[in-house]
């Protein structure tokens, strides 16, 4: 089928998962919706995460998809059962790919999430990781800052080194083996998280379990795009399109990339 797959963040951080959807499923298009202008959602009152998610992905409802891929933690921890339940498309969201992802890679059964406010106090991931091995033990810890840093497109700089020091400085005291990058956002801070965590410790994304269950569930429908040819992906944002395209084109590296304002309700 060549309808598109959407998928919708807070900010820039659901690229992460986009990029890996284009990366498994080259054939087909997605249009990505980025609600830059209200970032970050981590900090806000559950009720306010539920309105603003119903708001992205009606719009990206409107544009015809034929599945809609929550890519924001905060975002799947406040109303992805109610979005999958209204609507006639398949949706998924990234907190049961990156728990699935993180048991299997432990060996030790102590694993480490880094999330939200919101994702961390919704204890989203412990519920599934537990549900799916009781003897697992979790280390939770909230980075605030994190999602900030990334937004601004200071990932890369000497600043965030440091934050990621100073944020994660207890996460090492703990036994872990794995760590759950439990926001979409972080992937862009992978290298710099890896780096200060040491080898010892395997550091996870969603990105990868999501683009898999994406092609899952369409090949099992049989909507997948079977039509061979170079897609041209739409990129909308409620905030700046100059700062959302300068993140968008170095991670997508796509220097032909565009970016469209968009107002939600």
């Amino acid at each position: 089928m060549s309808r598109a797959i959407g998928v919708m963040d807070s900010g820039v951080g659901g690229l992460t998962v986009a990029k890996e959807i284009i990366y498994q499923l080259p054939n087909e298009q997605i249009i990505y919706l980025g609600d830059t202008a209200r970032c970050p959602y981590g900090p806000r009152p559950e009720e306010e995460v539920r309105r603003f998610t119903w708001e992205m992905a009606e719009f990206l409802y409107r544009q015809d998809i034929k599945m809609l891929v929550i890519a924001c933690n905060t975002a799947t921890a406040a109303a992805l059962e109610e979005i999958r339940t209204a609507f006639d498309i398949p949706v998924i969201g990234v907190i049961s790919p990156g728990a699935r992802s993180a048991i299997k890679y432990t060996k030790n059964n102590h694993v480490g999430i880094l999330g939200t406010a919101g994702t961390i106090k919704s204890a989203a991931y412990e519920k599934v990781l537990c549900s799916l091995k009781e003897s697992i033990q979790t280390y939770p810890k909230a980075c605030p800052k994190f999602v900030p840093l990334v937004e601004s497109g200071e990932h890369n700089s000497s600043f965030a080194k440091r934050i990621v020091a100073e944020t994660l400085s207890d996460m090492r005291n703990h036994p872990i083996d794995t760590l759950i990058l439990g926001c979409t956002h972080y992937p862009l801070l992978q290298p710099l998280i890896e780096q200060y965590m040491g080898p010892s410790v395997k550091v996870i994304s969603s990105g990868d379990e999501t683009a898999r269950e994406v092609s899952a569930i369409l090949s099992y429908r049989g909507e997948l795009n079977a039509r061979h040819e170079r897609q041209k992906h739409l990129y909308y944002t409620t905030g700046s399109p100059v700062i959302f395209g300068q993140v968008a084109r170095e991670w997508m590296n796509d220097d032909s990339l565009v970016v469209e304002s968009v107002k939600l309700p």
